[in-house]
């Protein structure tokens, strides 16, 4: 999972993936931009170990894929390939050069010299951390991906296997089951998907490589407190490229402020011990502000002619105060709490569902930042409970934009005085506001949704 350094950081999967977890009019959530969640990396990203390979040396047919010896996508100095290779000679001096910070996180010098004797830097890392995909997925495809009827009866089992545990853990921390359950099916498909790779290896490679080494020295040296400590066992600590382990999908700094040891048994084991993994999960959600007994969301009805200026995470109401503005519920029942606050979110634009967000969907996102992650986690989680499908379609006519496409667009903006910023190819508020003073002066609805036939209209066709 995603956890939070004082800013929100994304743990596992490729850069590229931010894109791909969301349909094109929706703004990446994450502040630092460095991936998404492993559910996306284990279902799309290449499988593969460690790479220790010379970054000329191809790897065997069998063999995880090398590093392309290119500059990072990003344009980042520290991921040009010169900088790369230059950090990557100097790697074993950096490793030994964390000691004094080791030793003052209280890591015996024979830990430190046990756990980082024979480490390499992982170079493919560099490839993962700045790639660009030139295809994204909408939403619909991922939670066609992700809700599936054999991940919830998988998830049916679990909740029924472990229900001592999650009663145990919901009584404990007033976490919902349902919410823990998703995430562990939706990150690790119930611990089938959990990443091949050495945490400390990619922990090392970052802290030592690339554009994010002082967030990483920290994942490293912490992925060494938790082996000192003897919470888990260097092969227990597998995980993704960024460092995130276990089936929900811990990064050490994560690990050591929320797991839990629920059992008693000395070890707080998230990996193979599922009442720790249970409640060290609900615990982060717990003190994240998750509020017991409310709901995460309810998919709503956009009205006809609805602004949509107020689709803004930054302008919540009251549900009551959204109802005067014609929105209700899909299912036509009212709002239990009227009083509750909420933001709405419209992620296929106005030929689609929209939601309203209350406090524990931000907490879910939180934990991975990503509106259409944590709108996967809240839906799988109410289908686990009995609930049904939504009620409304998506716009499944519509064509998700190419990377290319996503470029033009913004230039094409650009030129018309709309944005302002530097095109990428990549979709924030920016690109969402200037997209929207477009349809809105040529009649369309503002809801910054990017469809071909605004590229059209935007080229003057």
């Amino acid at each position: 999972m995603m956890r939070q350094t004082g800013s929100m950081i994304a743990r596992a999967g490729a850069v590229a993936l931010a894109a791909l977890l969301l349909s094109p009019g929706t703004t990446p959530a994450q502040s630092q931009g460095d991936g998404v969640s492993n559910f996306l990396n284990n279902l799309f990203a290449p499988k593969g170990g460690s790479n220790t390979q010379n970054p000329q040396q191809g790897a065997s047919p069998s063999g995880p894929l090398p590093w392309s010896g290119e500059d990072g996508a990003s344009g980042h100095p520290l991921m040009t390939a010169s900088a790369i290779r230059e950090a990557a000679a100097n790697f074993d001096r950096c490793v030994a050069g964390m000691w004094p910070d080791a030793q003052r996180r209280g890591i015996s010098q024979e830990s430190f010299q046990r756990f980082t004797a024979g480490l390499t830097p992982d170079l493919r890392i560099m490839d993962l951390m700045d790639s660009q995909p030139e295809f994204t997925k909408a939403i619909w495809e991922y939670l066609d991906i992700l809700v599936n009827d054999n991940r919830m009866a998988k998830g049916r089992e679990i909740l029924a296997q472990y229900k001592p545990q999650f009663d145990a853990v919901e009584k404990a921390y007033g976490v919902d089951r349902y919410i823990i359950a998703s995430i562990w099916g939706i990150e690790s498909n119930y611990s089938t998907m959990i990443g091949d790779r050495s945490v400390l290896q990619s922990t090392a490679t970052l802290a030592c490589i690339g554009r994010r080494q002082a967030y990483f020295k920290d994942e490293f040296l912490v992925a060494l407190e938790i082996l000192h400590r003897g919470d888990l066992k260097p092969e227990q600590l597998k995980g993704s490229w960024a460092g995130a382990f276990g089936p929900t999908q811990f990064m050490p700094t994560a690990f050591k402020r929320y797991a839990v040891d629920a059992d008693g048994d000395g070890r707080r084991d998230v990996v193979d011990n599922p009442y720790d993994l249970i409640a060290s999960t609900a615990n982060n959600l717990k003190k994240d502000g998750w509020q017991s007994g409310a709901s995460w969301g309810y998919e709503i009805v956009i009205p006809k002619g609805f602004n949509f200026m107020l689709a803004d995470r930054a302008k919540a109401m009251t549900l009551a105060q959204w109802e005067q503005q014609g929105v209700r519920r899909a299912n036509g029942k009212p709002y239990p709490n009227p009083n509750d606050k909420a933001y709405l979110l419209a992620p296929a634009g106005a030929g689609g569902p929209g939601f309203l967000m209350l406090q524990n969907f931000r907490v879910i996102m939180k934990y991975n930042p990503a509106e259409a992650y944590a709108l996967a986690i809240g839906h799988f989680a109410d289908r686990l409970r009995g609930g049904p499908p939504f009620v409304q379609p998506w716009p499944r006519q519509e064509r998700v934009l190419s990377r290319t496409e996503r470029l033009e667009l913004q230039q094409l903006l650009a030129q018309r005085g709309f944005y302002k910023g530097t095109p990428d190819g990549q979709f924030g508020r920016m690109t969402r506001e200037a997209l929207r003073a477009f349809q809105v002066s040529v009649g369309l609805p503002a809801d910054g949704f990017a469809t071909a036939d605004v590229l059209e209209k935007l080229r003057g066709r």
